[in-house]
C-alpha cells in the first residue's frame, strides 16, 4: 500500500507540473521554482511533513521536497542560532543534494560533449 500512496502522490505533482507546462505555458524553470517555493510554503504551514508521513517517497523525490528540506533546516537552525542559524539550516539539510548534482553534472560534462 506504501508504495501505492508513493506512486499516486508523485504521480500527482508530475501531473500538477504538465498542467502547469501544457495549459498555462510556463517554462520549466518557472515550474521548478514554483515547485521549490509550494514545498517551503507547505512546510511553514506544517503540512509537508504531514504529506512526507502519508506518501513517503511520493513527498521526498520530487522536487517539492527541496523546498521543504531549505525551509525546514533554515527554521530549525534559527530557532537554535538565531539570524545566522538561517544560513546554516539552509546548507546543513541539502549541502549533499547540491554537491551531488554538482559532481555528477562535471562527471558528465567530462564523458559527453555539452552543447554551448
Amino acid at each position: 500500500m506504501e508504495y501505492l500512496l508513493a506512486f499516486v502522490v508523485g504521480g500527482a505533482i508530475c501531473v500538477i507540473g504538465q498542467i502547469l507546462l501544457d495549459v498555462f505555458k510556463l517554462t520549466p524553470a518557472h515550474v521548478m521554482s514554483s515547485f521549490v517555493v509550494s514545498g517551503a510554503i507547505l512546510d511553514g504551514f506544517g503540512l509537508y511533513d504531514k504529506l512526507i508521513k502519508f506518501a513517503g517517497a511520493g513527498a521526498t523525490v520530487p522536487i517539492t521536497s527541496f523546498g521543504h528540506s531549505l525551509l525546514h533546516g533554515a527554521m530549525e537552525q534559527a530557532k537554535e542560532h538565531g539570524f545566522i542559524g538561517i544560513g546554516i539550516g539552509i546548507f546543513e539539510l541539502t549541502s549533499a543534494g547540491i554537491s551531488a548534482a554538482i559532481l555528477f553534472a562535471f562527471l558528465m560534462a567530462l564523458i559527453f560533449k555539452p552543447k554551448g
